[in-house]
């Protein structure tokens, strides 16, 4: 029997998975269905922000819940989880920049300072934030609170650069896409030949994946006045559900064991 406390908990297998190319593959396709599938909720359906975030909390806690109690990596309930707040952190972000009229970068500069703080609050308990150490409850909890505020960010940020209304730049989607795909090369450029952090570089594709997978979930369903190639919401999603499917079935993947330095 081990005794050695810091050896066990090193060999604790935890519930998220290894960051692979095949990670962020999945990452982007399911920040794109989080775009178009919180628009079917609350445009195309009709069912409002409110409303339409209300629907996914419940969801998003409930899968959290879940994801929680399970005693190994699962990585269908890990990226239906990862859904859940996308399409959660679409409808939050659309409720506060556009119900409740704060516009793109009020709710850019509201949602980072919850980010910092949450990352913040995260550290200070547990004293790493890497991926790789969500091996406790608490972890667990602070890791997809995180993950929320992050996915919220990423579709403020691609409203803001994208959109026209609400304060927006005006860019377009297919601007949109570029830049914030040029940003996520920048950044995986930093993490293979810099010596900068792991964990802030992950933290820093994770989310710019989200403003790439809204713009281009834009770009799939907007009306082509709006720049957008006017798939169906409810299309475009089934397509995005389908190749997530086929993506985690097929691309290996296993849980992560050693945390970030």
């Amino acid at each position: 029997m081990n005794s050695n406390p810091s050896q066990t908990r090193a060999n604790i297998v935890s519930k998220v998975p290894q960051i692979t190319l095949g990670f962020w593959v999945i990452k982007i396709a399911a920040t794109t269905l989080g775009e178009t599938g919180g628009d079917w909720v609350t445009m195309s359906l009709k069912l409002g922000y409110l409303i339409g975030s209300a629907i996914f909390a419940v969801i998003f806690i409930g899968l959290v819940a879940a994801q929680i109690r399970a005693e190994r990596f699962s990585p269908v309930l890990y990226w239906a989880t990862i859904v859940a707040t996308t399409t959660l952190g679409t409808t939050m972000a659309d409720f506060f920049d556009r119900s409740v009229g704060i516009g793109y970068p009020g709710g850019v500069v509201i949602v980072f300072a919850l980010l910092l703080a949450s990352l913040g609050v995260w550290y200070k308990s547990e004293g790493s934030v890497a991926v790789q150490s969500v091996t406790t409850t608490k972890a667990e909890w602070f890791y997809w609170v995180t993950i929320l505020f992050s996915q919220t960010l990423g579709t403020a940020l691609g409203d803001w650069v994208a959109g026209s209304d609400e304060g927006g730049l005006g860019l377009g989607y297919e601007y949109g896409a570029l830049i914030f795909g040029a940003g996520l090369l920048i950044v995986a450029a930093l993490y293979y030949w810099s010596r900068l952090s792991r964990t802030a570089m992950f933290w820093a594709a994770f989310i710019l994946t989200r403003p790439l997978g809204a713009t281009l979930g834009d770009l799939l369903d907007k009306p082509v006045s709006q720049g957008g190639l006017e798939v169906s919401r409810l299309y475009a999603s089934l397509i995005l559900i389908a190749f997530m499917a086929v993506c985690v079935v097929l691309i290996p993947q296993r849980p992560a064991r050693q945390a970030m330095q």
